[in-house]
C-alpha cells in the first residue's frame, strides 16, 4: 500500500490518494496534533470514511512510536540506528505532547448516526493496513442473546431483566465473560455487531458484556452518536471522554438529535399507565400484608419476592404522579387551546408541587428503578411500565447537572438559557374522550396536557462534551454546508474547516434551475402556490419531458408527504401517471418503515433489468430515501428536487427555535455568535436539499444531473447554500426547451466518455420465465437476526439473489417480480392459524428465503412480448395472478390473503421470541375462547409501541363475532383509537378495490402503477402512501382496509360481477366478502 507523508506523519493509504483526499487527511492530522475542534465536509464519494480511518490511526502509531523512541532512548547510550537518529521518531510531536506510556495514547471514538453505517466503516477498516483493537457499542436489543431477556418486547424491560439476571448470577452467558473475554479468537479480530453476536452464540459468552469488555482496552471505539450525546447512555455504557478523540461521521445530523437527546414530551397517557402499574403492584403488596398478619409463617416467603418498597412508599410514588398530574392540568390554556410557553425554568416550580426536586429525585428515582426491575420479566395487560420509565429518563433530563449540594442555580440557569416548556392538549384528546373504563384504568379519564420542556441549543450538549474532557472533536458529513451558520448553532469553537471539493470531472455533473415549466407556469413550493392545479400541472409537464431524457434511475424529492401525495392525487386524475409509467414505472417511498425496503429492492430491481428504461422514485426530503442509501450510478442519473423544504412554520416547536435563536441574538449584541431565527428557518431547506443532492454523485466515477425545479433556486442568496463542489455548475436556465438540449447533450457525452458501470452481483431482475409475472411481495425482507442488528432499509448490506431470466418489456413494465427461486404448487392455507403456519414452514426452507405472496390489486401484469392476452383482460377486467412458476398462491384481498400478509406484518415487526408467544396466545385462543386471556399476552406486544398499534387494531378482523366489542374497547384503551369502524357495514368498497364501470358498462382500467407488498401489509393507511393498488390515492380510508374484497385468482368469471360490499355471514358469524369466500376462523 502507498506510504503518504502529511504533517509528519506517515499515512498508510489503500491506494494513491487524489488530492483532495490528501487535504481532508491534512486537516484531520492538524485538528489531532493542534488539539483544536474541525468541521470538515467532503462529498459522498471523496473517500471521507477511508480518510478518517487512515489518518486517525496513522497519528496513534505515530504516537506509538514516539513513546517507544523515548523509552529506547532512557535504557540505551549512543545512536542504535547511525542513518535515523532517535530524535526523529515521532518528530512531528512537540516534547511536551509526548505520552508518558502507551495507555496515555488517546483513545478513538467513532460515532455515526446508525449501527449499519457504523458496519459500512468497520468493513472500510479492514481494507486498511491497519489492525487496531476495536470495540463496537450496542444496546441488549442488539447484543443479547439469553432467550429470557430477547422474549421482552420493550428496550427498557430487557435491561432491568438483564441487571436483575447479572446481579444474582443467574445468567451463565454473563457468568462466562470474564473467564473467555480475552481468548485471542475474540480479542483480536475487527468485529462488527453481527460479528459479536455469532462469537458470543458460539462461545456461549454475553456480546453485551463482552463489547464492554473489549471496550477498556481498545483503540477505537464505535458506537452511534445518540450514546455520545445523551448523558444516561454515556452513564449506563461507561463511556469515559476524558482525553479522547471523537469523530461525528454523518454529523449533519447531530444539531437535530442533540436537542431531541435533552428533550422530552410527557402524555397524560404516559402518567396513567404508571399509575395503574403503581395502583397494581400496591394491591399486591397489601394483600401479601394482609396475608402475613393472619399468616405469619409465610412471611418469610413473601419477602423474596425482591421489592424493597413498603406499601407507604408505594402510596408516596402514587401520590407524586398524581400531584404531577395535577399541577401540569392546573396550567390554564388560551381560549383558542394553542397552548401556553413557558421559561425554561418553569420546569422545576412545576415538578416541586409533585415533591420532585435535587433533594428529592435520587430516593424517587431508586425506587422507580425498583419497581421497573421487579416487573421485568412478566407479561400481561397491566405490566406496561413504559410510562415508569419515561419518568425516570424525564427526572434525569431535568435533574442533569449535578448541583454542589443540593444548589440548582445551575441547572436552572441552563434551564432559562437553553429551553422552552410548552404546554398544550393532547392531541389525542377527542379519541379518548369517549372511550369507556373497560378495564378500570386512570388511563380513560378526561382529556389531559401534554407537558414538553424542548432543548433549543445544540451547543448544550456539544459544551458537555468539551466539558468531559474531550482533547478533539471532529465533526464531518458530506453535507454540512452552509459552514458558518453550522459552526455557530454548535456553540463551540472549530479553529479547523474544510469545504472539500469533488473528485469528479466538470463533464460528469450537470446542474440547472428550472424557474418555469414547459407551459411558462412558474415553479414554487410556496404555501400559497404549491397546490395550485396551473403549479401541479407544470410540474408534471417537467416531470414528463425530463423523464425522457435521462436515462435508468430517476429520483425526485418533493418538501413533504402532502405536498408529494396531493401531486400524485392530481397527476393520477389527469393521466399524468399513465404517461409516465409508459417509460419508467413510478415508486412511492412509503411513510412508515415497514414497506421501505420492499419498495427500495423493486425499484433497484426494476433498474437493473435488462434492456429496462429505468425507473422513478419518489422520495421526500429529509425522509429515508435522502440520506444513507445507495443510488449509485445507473440506480440514479438524475434528481429532481421540486421545491425547498422548508420546516412546518404555524408548528409551535419550530416558532419556539426561531423565537429562542432571536432572544439570544439580540442578547448577545452585534458580535454574538448565533444564528437569527430567520437563517435557521432557511439553513434546515438548505441542508435538506443538499443531502437530496448528494444522492446523485456516488464515486470516482459517477455521473448525473441535477434539477433544481422552483424559481427561488434563481436567486443568488438560495443558491450560495448549496454546497461548494455543486455551486460552481449551476445554470439558471429562461427556456425549458434549452434544458432538454442541454441535458440530452450532457448524456450523449458521458455514456461515450465514463467507463461503463461494473454489474452488480446477482442483480434482481424482471422476468417473464413460465408463467404471468405480476406485483409479488416478500414477507421477509431478511432473517430476522439479521434485521435485529442492521437497519433493513441498506440495500448495500443486504444480499441479493439471482432472479429468473429477463425478456423485453413491451407493457412499460410497471408491476415488479422480486428475487425468488421457482417453488412447487402449495395448497392455500385456511384460516389465520393454517397462514401462519404455512408461512413458518415458508421460513424454515432454503438460505431463510421467504416465499413471495401475490397482490390481487387489479394492477396490470407483465407480459411476454408475444404472449396474447384475453379480450376481457384487455378490456380492463381483473385477471388471475400466479407465481412465476405456475404455483398459487392466495390473493391478498382474499380473508386467507389477509390473515397470512397479517402474520407477515406481525413476524416483521416482532422479535422471533416475541413472535412466538403470539401464535401460541392465538392457539390458547381458539381453543378456549378467552379474550381476557389473549389481551394479556398481546398487550405486551403491541401496546407499549405506538408503531406497532396498527396490528393490534388490524387483529380485529381476526377477533370472534362475540367478542368484538369487548376487543374495540380493549384497543381503545391501549391505543386510543378503535378498530371496528369499517366492520360494522360489511366491507366498504374503496377506490381501487373494485375496478370502477364507465358509462358504456365496462370495467375501466385503472393506471398502470407499481405495488410493492411492504406497501399492502401496512395495517395503519393512514401512515403510508403506498396503499395497495390504488397507491397514489391521497385519502385515507378504514384501518381494516385489508379487508377489501379484492376477489381469488381462482373465482369463476361469473364471480368477477359481484359487488365488493355485499357480504355475508359464516357458520360462525363472520362477515365474509362474498358467498364464495370461506372464513378465516373456518
Amino acid at each position: 500500500m502507498p506510504k503518504i507523508t502529511l504533517k509528519g506523519v506517515t499515512v498508510d493509504f489503500p491506494f494513491q490518494p487524489y488530492k483532495c483526499q490528501e487535504e481532508y487527511m491534512s486537516k484531520v492530522l492538524e485538528c489531532l496534533q493542534e488539539k483544536v475542534n474541525g468541521i470538515l465536509e467532503s462529498p459522498t464519494g471523496t473517500g471521507k470514511t477511508l480518510c478518517l480511518l487512515c489518518s486517525t490511526l496513522a497519528w496513534r502509531e505515530h504516537l506509538r512510536d514516539a513513546v517507544s523512541a523515548r523509552r529506547i532512548a532512557e535504557r540505551a547510550s549512543g545512536e542504535l540506528f547511525p542513518d535515523r537518529t532517535l530524535a526523529s521518531w515521532g518528530n512531528a510531536i512537540p516534547e511536551g505532547d509526548v505520552p508518558a506510556c502507551y495507555t496515555d495514547i488517546p483513545k478513538i471514538i467513532y460515532a455515526s448516526r446508525t449501527h449499519s453505517q457504523l458496519t459500512q466503516v468497520i468493513s472500510e477498516l479492514r481494507n486498511t493496513s491497519y489492525r487496531p483493537r476495536v470495540c463496537v457499542l450496542g444496546s441488549r436489543e442488539q447484543l443479547c442473546i439469553h432467550p429470557e431477556v430477547k422474549k421482552q418486547e420493550s428496550n427498557h424491560m430487557q435491561v432491568h431483566l438483564c441487571r436483575r439476571k447479572v446481579a444474582s448470577r443467574s445468567c451463565h452467558f454473563y457468568n462466562n465473560v470474564e473467564e473467555k473475554s480475552l481468548e485471542q479468537e475474540l480479542a483480536t479480530p475487527i468485529l462488527d455487531i453481527e460479528d459479536l453476536v455469532r462469537s458470543g452464540t458460539k462461545h456461549k459468552l454475553c456480546p453485551y458484556y463482552l463489547s464492554r469488555n473489549l471496550k477498556q482496552q481498545a483503540d477505537i471505539i464505535f458506537m452511534p452518536y445518540n450514546y455520545l450525546l445523551d448523558a444516561k447512555s454515556r452513564r449506563a455504557h461507561g463511556i469515559d471522554l476524558k482525553g479522547t478523540v471523537v469523530i461525528f461521521d454523518e454529523a449533519h445530523n447531530v444539531e437535530k438529535m442533540c436537542e431531541e437527546a435533552a428533550s422530552f414530551d410527557l402524555t397524560p397517557h404516559d402518567v396513567a399507565s404508571g399509575l395503574d402499574v403503581i395502583d397494581q403492584v400496591l394491591e399486591e403488596r397489601t394483600k401479601v400484608a394482609q396475608q402475613a398478619e393472619l399468616h405469619p409463617e409465610f412471611s418469610a416467603d413473601s419477602a423474596g419476592s425482591g421489592l424493597n418498597l413498603e406499601p407507604e412508599d408505594l402510596a408516596k410514588l402514587k401520590m407524586i404522579l398524581l400531584r404531577l398530574e395535577g399541577a401540569i392540568d392546573a396550567v390554564e390554556l388560551p381560549g383558542d387551546n394553542s397552548g401556553v410557553t413557558k421559561p425554561g425554568s418553569y420546569i422545576f416550580e412545576l415538578f416541586a408541587e409533585a415533591q420532585i426536586t435535587f433533594q428529592t429525585k435520587g430516593c424517587i428515582l431508586d425506587s422507580l428503578d425498583q419497581l421497573i426491575q421487579h416487573l421485568a420479566g412478566r407479561a400481561g395487560l397491566f405490566t406496561n411500565t413504559a410510562g415508569l420509565q419515561k419518568l425516570v429518563d424525564i427526572i434525569q433530563i431535568v435533574f442533569s447537572v449535578d448541583s454542589a449540594e443540593g444548589d440548582p442555580g445551575p441547572m436552572m440557569g441552563l434551564a432559562s438559557q437553553s429551553y422552552k416548556v410548552h404546554i398544550h392538549l393532547d392531541a389525542g384528546h377527542r379519541r379518548t374522550a369517549q372511550r369507556s373504563d373497560v378495564w378500570n384504568t386512570t388511563a380513560a379519564r378526561k382529556p389531559g396536557k401534554v407537558l414538553s420542556y424542548w432543548c433549543f441549543s445544540p451547543g448544550h450538549s456539544m459544551r458537555e462534551l468539551v466539558r468531559q474532557g474531550v482533547r478533539t472533536l471532529i465533526l464531518t458529513s458530506g453535507t454540512l454546508a452552509p459552514m458558518a451558520s453550522f459552526s455557530l448553532e454548535m456553540q463551540i469553537p472549530f479553529p479547523v474547516c474544510l469545504e472539500n471539493p469533488h473528485v469528479i470531472n466538470q463533464h460528469q455533473i450537470w446542474v440547472g434551475v428550472i424557474p418555469k415549466g414547459p407551459d411558462g407556469a412558474q415553479l414554487s413550493s410556496a404555501f400559497d402556490r404549491r397546490f395550485s392545479d396551473e403549479c401541479l400541472s407544470s410540474l408534471g409537464k417537467v416531470l414528463s419531458n425530463i423523464s425522457r431524457v435521462v436515462p435508468h434511475g430517476l429520483l425526485v424529492f418533493f418538501p413533504s408527504y402532502p405536498v408529494m401525495e396531493k401531486s400524485l392525487e392530481f397527476w393520477r386524475a389527469r393521466d399524468f401517471t399513465r404517461k409516465l409509467e409508459v417509460r419508467k414505472p413510478l415508486f412511492v417511498e412509503p411513510r412508515s418503515k415497514g414497506g421501505f425496503s420492499e419498495v427500495m429492492e423493486a425499484f433497484y430491481a426494476r433498474v437493473a433489468a435488462p434492456e429496462s428504461s429505468g425507473a422513478i422514485f419518489l422520495a421526500v426530503c429529509r425522509g429515508k430515501a435522502s440520506e444513507g442509501l445507495d443510488f449509485a450510478d445507473v440506480n440514479g442519473r438524475g434528481v429532481i428536487v421540486t421545491g425547498l423544504p422548508y420546516p412546518p412554520r404555524m408548528d409551535p416547536r419550530v416558532l419556539l427555535k426561531m423565537q429562542f435563536l432571536d432572544e439570544m441574538k439580540a442578547q448577545s449584541g452585534a458580535g454574538g455568535q448565533f444564528l437569527s431565527g430567520h437563517d435557521w428557518y432557511r439553513q434546515q431547506a438548505s441542508r435538506a436539499v443538499n443531502q437530496a443532492i448528494g444522492r446523485v454523485i456516488r464515486h470516482r466515477h459517477d455521473y448525473g444531473a441535477v434539477f433544481l425545479c422552483d424559481h427561488r433556486f434563481a436567486h443568488a442568496d438560495t443558491r450560495a447554500q448549496l454546497p461548494s463542489w455543486v455551486r460552481p455548475h449551476v445554470k439558471v436556465y429562461d427556456s425549458f426547451g434549452h434544458v432538454i438540449r442541454d441535458v440530452a447533450q450532457f448524456f450523449r457525452v458521458a455514456q461515450k466518455t465514463m467507463p461503463e458501470p461494473a454489474p452488480r452481483a446477482a442483480a434482481p431482475s424482471l422476468g417473464e420465465g413460465g408463467g404471468i409475472v405480476s406485483v409479488s411481495v416478500s414477507p421477509g425482507p431478511l432473517p430476522t437476526r439479521k434485521a435485529m442488528s442492521l437497519d433493513v432499509h441498506v440495500p448495500s448490506l443486504r444480499q441479493r439473489h439471482t432472479g429468473s431470466p429477463v425478456t423485453k418489456d413491451t407493457e412499460g413494465s410497471l408491476c415488479v417480480e422480486y428475487e425468488q427461486e421457482p417453488v412447487r404448487a402449495q395448497r392455500r392455507p385456511a384460516g389465520l392459524l393454517a397462514a401462519l403456519e404455512h408461512n413458518e414452514q415458508l421460513a424454515e426452507g432454503p438460505g431463510d428465503e421467504a416465499l413471495p405472496v401475490e397482490e390481487a390489486c387489479g394492477c396490470p401484469t407483465l407480459l411476454g412480448p408475444r404472449e396474447k392476452r384475453p379480450a376481457e383482460e384487455q378490456r380492463g377486467r381483473r385477471r388471475k395472478v400466479r407465481l412465476v412458476g405456475s404455483s398459487e398462491v392466495p390473493a391478498a384481498s382474499t380473508d386467507t390473503g389477509r390473515a397470512k400478509l397479517f402474520m407477515v406484518a406481525v413476524k416483521q415487526a416482532l422479535s422471533q421470541a416475541s413472535f412466538d408467544t403470539f401464535t401460541q396466545a392465538l392457539r390458547d385462543y381458539k381453543s378456549s375462547d378467552d379474550l381476557e386471556a389473549l389481551v394479556a399476552r398481546l398487550s405486551p406486544l403491541f401496546a407499549e409501541d405506538p408503531k406497532k398499534h396498527s396490528l393490534l387494531q388490524g387483529f380485529y378482523q381476526f377477533v370472534r363475532p362475540h367478542h368484538k366489542q369487548q376487543f374495540e374497547e380493549v384497543c381503545l384503551q391501549l391505543t386510543g383509537q378503535g378498530c371496528s369502524s369499517p366492520h360494522k357495514h360489511g366491507h366498504p368498497q374503496r377506490q381501487g378495490a373494485q375496478l370502477a364501470l364507465d358509462s358504456s358498462g365496462r370495467k375501466e382500467s385503472d393506471p398502470k402503477l407499481t405495488v410493492s407488498q411492504g406497501a399492502t401489509r401496512q395495517l395503519d393507511p393512514c401512515e403510508q402512501l403506498n396503499q395497495g393498488r390504488p397507491h397514489l390515492a391521497s385519502g385515507p380510508f378504514p384501518a381494516g382496509d385489508l379487508n377489501c374484497s379484492l376477489h381469488k385468482g381462482s373465482r369463476a368469471p361469473g364471480a368477477e360481477k359481484q359487488h365488493p360490499s355485499t357480504g355475508s355471514a359464516c357458520s360462525c358469524g363472520h362477515t365474509t366478502s362474498s358467498a364464495s369466500d370461506r372464513c378465516v376462523w373456518t
